[in-house]
């Protein structure tokens, strides 16, 4: 089990806003989420030593700590001496160079050839030693990339968006390669996404990025069911999200759909909006807690989900079976109290 430590807390003023990020990361992996721009790479890149922050502390601790940054005593480490590995988007592998020449070249000159036989075989890149770069496919890049990077034996790993290039088929293979790497690998990871899908399945922890700041940050589970905030929902895929009037206690009226709604939670006065995942409406009768009528509704048929959008604005995401094409809108849906999220902006 890792005993590693990271400790991150920089401040760096870039063009359109601030940055300031203060993280402390003990297992696992790692996940920012946010939209592009928000300071996600800048992040990464400050950990790795690519970007020099204004101020703060960047310290990896192991047996024992190594200060890479900190302004206050004039340290900074070069990004070649910081045991940190670094997959770029496009995998910055060597054009002029062989799969096996890429793997070896983050290693010393006398390093031993069995590191380089066993990523080789790792990776499954049998076969493919001699061949360059250009010859590869995306999914073989990257696994070439992965395999340079373990080689050294890196006690953190940088994960920058690598799959936002990527086609759908291939995604989800190396989706499922990249699990494994980690479930295997006795050290700590970051990865920096926009794709939420991909938080929830790589991170124990997430950290919610907007503008250079942390809105949100916990384990990851637990800010996809109770995101507490409006911003942190929509990041995390919650499609219906609406201002509130509130009634009573657990009871409020939706402002954007026009409907009074009962919740399981006492609605504290900061509560401004609520939250409905589109995946939580079922089938309802006119008088059941929280029903309201479907007339003028529009349905898109996707082929493992149907998308019906309502004429008071909600979205509803019914799964189907790729050769079910018939479905007709219930009169009337519901949703669970328990399942409409309290907000606050």
């Amino acid at each position: 089990m890792s005993n590693k430590v990271l400790k991150f807390n920089i401040q760096k003023k870039l063009k359109e806003f601030d940055l300031n990020i203060s993280f402390e990361l003990k297992k696992g992996c790692l996940g920012i989420l946010g939209p592009s721009g928000c300071g996600k790479s800048m992040t990464l890149k400050s950990i790795a030593g690519i970007v020099d922050p204004d101020n703060g502390f960047v310290s990896l601790t192991t047996d024992k700590e190594t200060v890479y940054f900190d302004s206050n005593n004039k340290i900074n480490i070069k990004p070649q001496k910081r045991n940190v590995g670094y997959l770029f988007q496009n995998y910055a592998l060597f054009p002029n160079m062989t799969v096996e020449e890429n793997v070896a070249a983050g290693l010393a000159k006398d390093h031993d050839e069995k590191i380089v036989s066993e990523m080789i075989e790792r990776f499954h890149l049998g076969g493919l030693e001699n061949r360059y770069p250009r010859q590869l496919s995306g999914g073989q890049q990257q696994r070439v990339a992965l395999a340079r990077i373990l080689a050294y034996g890196p006690d953190v790993i940088l994960f920058d968006e690598p799959f936002s290039a990527m086609d759908a088929y291939l995604k989800e293979q190396l989706r499922v390669e990249l699990v494994n790497l980690l479930t295997n690998f006795d050290g700590l990871s970051i990865l920096v996404t926009h794709d939420r899908d991909e938080a929830f399945q790589f991170c124990d922890e997430l950290l919610i990025l907007d503008e250079g700041q942390i809105i949100a940050k916990g384990d990851t589970r637990e800010l996809f069911e109770n995101p507490k905030k409006v911003q942190v929902a929509r990041l995390t895929g919650c499609k219906n999200i609406s201002k509130i009037e509130i009634i009573d206690d657990y009871h409020l009226k939706s402002l954007d759909w026009g409907i009074i709604l009962e919740v399981s939670k006492k609605i504290s006065p900061n509560i401004t909006h609520i939250g409905i995942r589109a995946h939580d409406f079922v089938a309802a009768k006119k008088d059941d807690v929280n029903s309201f009528d479907t007339l003028n509704s529009k349905k898109l048929e996707m082929p493992f989900e149907w998308r019906i959008s309502l004429s008071n604005g909600l979205s509803w995401i019914r799964e189907k079976r790729i050769h079910d094409h018939d479905f007709e809108i219930p009169d009337y849906l519901k949703v669970d109290p328990k399942n409409i999220i309290l907000l606050e902006e």
